[in-house]
Formats: C-alpha cells, structure tokens, sequence
C-alpha cells in the first residue's frame, strides 16, 4: 500500500510539474502570438504544409532588392551591409515588393544576406560594388591559424545579429499580417565556399582543395556552421519570422558523392535539430524550406531530409520531379528560369503554362509554391514580373 501511495504521489507530482509547464508554454505562445497583428492570407503556410490550396501561393527570391528603382532610393549611398544592419531600412526593402505588387505575391522575406553567418564568426565581409561580396582574410587551409581560431571562438548569435531579428519583429508588425514572413539562412555548404574562396568564384579552386585534401577539418567546420545556422534560425522565429529556407546556393558545385558527403549531413542536420531547438524555447515548429540549387541528382534525397518544401532551380523538368517527389508530403518550389523575365510576355506566358500543366495544379491543387529558379536577376523590368505574377493567377484559376 505504501508503494502504492509513493506511485500515486509521484504520479501526481507529474501531472502538476507537466501542467505548470504547459501553462508556462501556452502563455509563451500567446504571447508571441498577440504581439503581431493576425495573419490575413495564410495561403503559402497552408501550401507549405502540404494542403489542398485554392491556388498556389507566389513568392520570388530576391524580390526585394536592387531591380526596383525604390530599393535604390531607400538605400542611398549606404553600404549593402550597413543596410542589413539597419532594422528600419531592412524592413522598408522588405516591404517594398509586398506594396508594389499587393495582392499578387503571397509572402515577403526578411532584407538580409546569408554571409552574415561567416561575419558573426569574426570574419571580415564586405560588399563590393559591380564585384559582390568580399573576404580580405580568407580561409585558406586548417593550418592558416584563422580555422583554429574559428574552430574554437564561441560565436554568440544572440547578440552578433541581434539587428536581424530587429528587423524581422519590426517587420512582423508592418506587414500587419498581409503576408507571412521568411527567414532564412545559408547552407554550410554554401557559406563554407565563400569564406575559403574569398568570394564568389567560377573554379572552385580553394574549396575543392579543401575538401579533398583537409576532409575531416572540413567536416568539423562544417558541424559549426550548421550548429550556428539552427540557432539563427530559431532566433529569427521567436522574432517573428513564420517560414524559413536554407539557401544552398553552390550545392551544384558537388558531384552526386561530394553532396552525400560535404552538403547532404548538414541540411539534414538543419532540418532535424531546428524543430528541436524551437521545441526547447517553447515555441511552434515552422515550414522549413531547402533549395540545394543546381543540384537537380539530390532532388530524391532532398525528400528525404526532413523539409516541408525543397525548392527547385529551372534545370528540373517539372513532371520528372512531380514523378520523384511521389506520394512523400513533400511540396515544391520553383522554377521559372529567371532569365524569362527579359524576355517577351509570350515567353512569359510559355513558361507558366509549361509550370502549371508540369506541376499537374489542375489536377492536385497542392503540392506547389510558384517561384523563380533563382532569385530576380539585375536589370529586370519591374511591370514584366508583375506580369509573371499576374500570369500565374490567371491561369491556375480554377476551371469551370
């Protein structure tokens, strides 16, 4: 009986520790919650989550940025990073796509850049005009000094890019619940190749020198990176943000076996341990969001990662990849080329229809987030991509 009753108390004891927490926990929550307006068109969460959708949500990466002549009054004579490490100006060039095309596009994503990472690691970055980005003090190999330094730095990304979830609440706010908010960050991979080459490259000298001349030293710096990336990104939700996508930019650079090895554990990794973190500080998973770019063979491996959505760039066919992704609740992103964009309204034209009958919309209505392949490249005439996004709600109205 005594054994019994201790069974009783500890049971009790349980319930009441299990419930404090769960009240602690659904406070926290709707906290959260009601410190931002209520979101009005969900439409991209709910596709993301692999619903059935009355039409499939539109965004476009780098839609916010330099093709737009109010990016360029916004941003002045400032430098581009001096502009990421502004909340307001951030959030107005956030904001800038989401009031020129009202009612078209259905998310914005948070005016940043992924080399943040390697900055909050102590490593100089800077933009460079008509050049793009620049390291002056590359990585150059694991006995340079610079990697130990590295490897053993505690990089606290709390307070290193505090501006970016600055930017991503003040942003949550001025949307007043328009649209849903991106974060994002960039693959390991990826950021890995601009802090050894320096910047960007056609060669792939440095990397590849890396990878297959210090391979364990590689995976080590690799591990860090990804580590820091599930925190970043963890911190941008509590700030606000409502869907996340990891930028894979020069996953293609990889052979088939080079991405199972350099790319691959580290996106998995992402995937598996940022809905753990969130678990830890109490709040709700997010859609998570990988685009391994130029990587068309890692396309079935990349269903397999743990993502809600893996975004494609305009080197898949898009019934090929309908028929890969089968029946895994797994949704896709993409693909226009984004070249069409300098191209007539025909074109234009083609390549939605070629999206929409390839992603079978009529047939599913699920299963697609509209996008570009790639981000909105320079020069781009703004009234022709209003006319793409116009193009796609036109013709994936539901029939009669």
């Amino acid at each position: 009986m005594a054994g019994a009753s201790l069974c009783l108390l500890s049971l009790s004891t349980a319930l009441v520790a299990w419930y404090i927490h769960n009240k602690s926990t659904t406070k926290k929550h709707n906290k959260m919650a009601s410190q931002f307006p209520p979101l009005k068109n969900d439409l991209l969460l709910r596709a993301a989550r692999g619903e059935t959708v009355e039409r499939p949500p539109i965004w476009v990466m780098r839609q916010a940025g330099r093709y737009l002549p109010e990016y360029h009054e916004a941003k002045g004579g400032r430098d581009f990073f001096e502009v990421c490490r502004d909340p307001e100006i951030a959030s107005t060039l956030t904001l800038q796509p989401i009031e020129r095309y009202a009612g078209l596009i259905d998310a914005a994503i948070i005016f940043s850049d992924i080399l943040v990472i390697p900055q909050a690691m102590g490593m100089t970055v800077e933009m460079v005009d008509k050049k793009g980005p620049h390291f002056p003090d590359p990585l150059r190999s694991p006995s340079d000094g610079q990697y130990a330094e590295l490897m053993k730095r505690h990089v606290d990304v709390a307070k290193e890019l505090d501006y970016v979830y600055k930017a991503i609440t003040l942003t949550r706010k001025k949307l007043d619940g328009r649209v849903p908010l991106f974060g994002f960050t960039g693959a390991p991979w990826t950021l890995l190749c601009y802090m050894v080459e320096g910047g960007g490259t056609k060669l792939f000298k440095e990397v590849k020198t890396w990878i297959y001349k210090y391979p364990e030293e590689t995976k080590a710096l690799l591990q860090k990176i990804s580590e820091l990336c599930v925190e970043y990104l963890a911190l941008q939700v509590k700030a606000g943000a409502q869907i996340v996508q990891v930028f894979d930019s020069w996953a293609g650079e990889l052979s088939p076996s080079s991405f199972k090895t350099f790319s691959q554990p580290y996106l998995t990794y992402i995937a598996k341990h940022l809905p753990l973190r969130l678990k830890e500080m109490g709040l709700e998973p997010v859609p998570m969001v990988v685009f391994p770019k130029g990587a068309w063979y890692a396309l079935d491996a990349a269903c397999d990662m743990g993502y809600n959505v893996v975004g494609l760039d305009w080197l898949h066919d898009p019934a090929e990849a309908v028929k890969i992704v089968g029946d895994r609740p797994v949704v896709i992103q993409g693909n226009a080329d984004p070249g069409v964009l300098y191209g007539s309204h025909e074109a234009i034209t083609k390549v939605v229809e070629e999206m929409v009958q390839g992603f079978d919309w009529h047939g599913r209505h699920k299963g697609w987030i509209v996008n570009l392949g790639h981000g909105i490249t320079p020069f781009v005439n703004p009234d022709d991509l209003k006319f793409f996004f116009e193009e796609i709600h036109r013709l994936t109205k539901t029939k009669a």
